[in-house]
């Protein structure tokens, strides 16, 4: 399968046309994205939560995070071998821009940032040589950043993705898109994605790849983003959870290998926007215990109004309560069988590109 040209992020070419999508809380730190860094694609860490370990999370959560988060970029670095690594950073976390100013000072190559349109992104990043990545789910939402970065910062994205239906965890469509919106019709939104991006790049003298993301799990996903559709890249996340690199826990990871594809739900979030997730006794429990104290995850929460915290329930993922968590996934989880290494999901979606195995891939 040709994969035609590298990827190219602003002036970094990269040997394969691979991001790896951010996961939190924990599922995506130094481990996971410095593994599928050296490998040749872009690996994120995920910076939601990323704190959660220190000692002083519940104190002062955020101090946490942005300590926490500067010492999972340089632990992927050690991994990485001169790959690129970055972070993923959600528009709707509560001091989004000390998030983004944390990680351009900590050297990040690259900040991918959705849950929201991040309009000001350039702003927060300015005078670092970081690139900025948005993640759209519609057309107009794509040109929206674009005019909105052009006209108040008189720049353009380096990369966009382009986040479907069939993605994990918080998705930017209605339960009712999530769960009728076929591959095929919302195929025809990434051809418009794709239009209104380049008609952007040809303003700036640049070409600005966009990244297809949300249900790509194997070579024939990767050949329809590719091929068909003509996009530049492929994000994938969830293939990489069943990863010996992943760092998640086992459980966590067990969770994903014994689902079904019944297993596999759209639940809504505390924060009111639907998530994809596994069926468990969380989610099938009727009511849940009251927040006992405010983690500041996300800035539109109210912990009085709430059902459970969301960072409770994916923190308890993260340390592997998998009964007690919200364990979110793609479309695509329940096709998780067996256990691989990153440089093994890599070969299987990239047959032609992937580098030979190193001396100390497979289990750890």
């Amino acid at each position: 399968m040709d994969m035609g040209n590298p990827l190219c992020v602003g002036e970094r070419q990269l040997r394969l046309p691979l991001i790896q999508g951010g996961m939190g809380v924990g599922i995506s730190l130094s481990g996971l994205a410095g593994a599928v860094a050296k490998e040749g694609g872009v690996g994120l860490i995920s910076t939601a939560q990323i704190g959660w370990r220190e000692p002083d999370f519940d104190r002062d959560p955020i101090g946490a995070n942005l300590r926490a988060l500067a010492a999972e970029l340089r632990k992927a670095r050690e991994l990485a071998g001169g790959g690129m690594v970055g972070f993923n950073i959600m528009v709707a976390t509560r001091r989004y821009e000390a998030y983004v100013r944390a990680a351009a000072e900590a050297g990040a190559d690259l900040i991918v940032s959705g849950a929201g349109l991040p309009v000001d992104l350039p702003k927060y990043a300015a005078g670092f040589p970081v690139k900025l990545a948005p993640i759209v789910s519609s057309q107009k939402a794509a040109n929206l950043i674009c005019r909105l970065w052009d006209r108040r910062y008189h720049t353009v994205p380096d990369l966009v993705v382009v986040e479907g239906p069939e993605a994990g965890g918080h998705l930017g469509f209605s339960r009712e898109e999530a769960e009728s919106l076929t591959r095929e019709a919302y195929g025809q939104e990434i051809r418009r994605i794709l239009d209104t991006v380049k008609e952007y790049g040809k303003k700036y003298g640049k070409e600005i790849p966009v990244a297809v993301a949300g249900g790509i799990f194997d070579r024939r996903d990767v050949a329809w983003a590719l091929e068909e559709l003509g996009a530049d890249a492929v994000q994938v996340a969830t293939r990489f959870v069943t990863t010996w690199e992943c760092d998640a826990p086992q459980a966590f990871k067990d969770a994903y290998l014994q689902a079904g594809k019944e297993d596999i739900v759209i639940t809504q979030s505390p924060v009111g926007m639907p998530g994809r997730a596994i069926a468990n006794s969380f989610l099938r429990q009727g009511s849940h215990p009251r927040p006992r104290l405010c983690h500041q995850c996300l800035e539109h929460c109210q912990p009085d109004r709430i059902p459970y915290c969301i960072t409770d329930a994916l923190v308890h993922a993260a340390e592997g309560d998998t009964e007690h968590a919200l364990i979110f996934c793609g479309s695509n989880a329940w096709k998780c069988r067996q256990m691989e290494s990153v440089h093994q999901v890599v070969a299987d979606l990239f047959p032609q590109e992937a580098a030979p195995a190193s001396r100390e891939g497979g289990k750890r």
